[in-house]
């Protein structure tokens, strides 16, 4: 009877700690399920959310693509608008300078013309004497030609006279501002052809002194004379040595 007692004292014992440890289990059971639904929604929501900022970086980044795109669309804009109004900034500024100048010159042109009114003078007027002063310089270039005409020929005249009446006379007396160069020079016969003539005063038996580098070569008289050249004889006791193409000549007795 004591042994049925134990055993079933045990029996009941061990019931109740099944029971205590059944209700201990489910507790944790419990308690581990709800940990796992917080844990799964919190998933969840994470989950969606890096969906979410997945979905909005890919956005952002093919945003800040179309950005990058247009920000260098309009910064090539930008330098050719900042170059056109370079240009054009220039070109006002170079049709202003015009503007000013031709305004400048129409200012001066206007004050030209109102001294021009001023002096009582028409343009029929001053046709005419535009005429009349042509008409003048040609009848005073035609009498200063006239007149080199007549001086040569007096100087000629007065030669050929002083040859006949001085009995010192040695040879008329040439420009002094006459410079001549001899163009053939002919050491056989000793005779030159100079770049000389009538138009430059040359006359004959007018001499000459001839030199080159500075040194006299020889003295030379004119035989005869034309229009821009003239042929002149070495005279030997002034022959010092050969005279040459290009040797410069002046006058060996010069007027004053």
């Amino acid at each position: 009877m004591l042994i049925r007692i134990s055993l079933i004292v045990a029996l009941v014992a061990a019931l109740a700690v099944g029971i205590l440890n059944f209700v201990m289990v489910k507790e944790k059971i419990d308690m581990l399920v709800t940990e796992r639904n917080d844990w799964h929604g919190k998933y969840d929501a994470t989950y969606a959310e890096l969906t979410t900022t997945k979905q909005t970086l890919a956005k952002t980044e093919t945003d800040l693509k179309q950005t990058q795109e247009t920000l260098a669309t309009t910064t090539t804009e930008r330098d050719k608008a900042v170059a056109d109004a370079a240009a054009q900034t220039k070109r006002a500024n170079e049709l202003n300078d015009k503007l000013t100048k031709t305004t400048t010159e129409r200012n001066e042109a206007q004050q030209e013309l109102a001294a021009f009114k001023a002096t009582g003078w028409t343009p029929e007027r001053i046709l005419r004497a535009d005429k009349d002063i042509k008409d003048t310089q040609e009848a005073l270039f035609v009498a200063n030609e006239e007149k080199k005409i007549l001086e040569r020929n007096l100087r000629k005249i007065t030669a050929e006279l002083a040859k006949y009446t001085d009995p010192e006379y040695i040879g008329p007396l040439l420009p002094a501002t006459l410079k001549g160069k001899i163009l053939v020079a002919d050491p056989k016969w000793d005779f030159v052809v100079l770049d000389v003539g009538e138009d430059q005063g040359a006359l004959a038996d007018g001499e000459l002194l001839v030199s080159r580098n500075g040194k006299l070569v020889a003295k030379v008289r004119i035989q005869s004379v034309q229009k821009d050249r003239c042929i002149a004889n070495v005279i030997p006791s002034w022959k010092l040595g050969e005279v040459m193409e290009g040797d410069l000549a002046i006058p060996a007795r010069p007027a004053s």
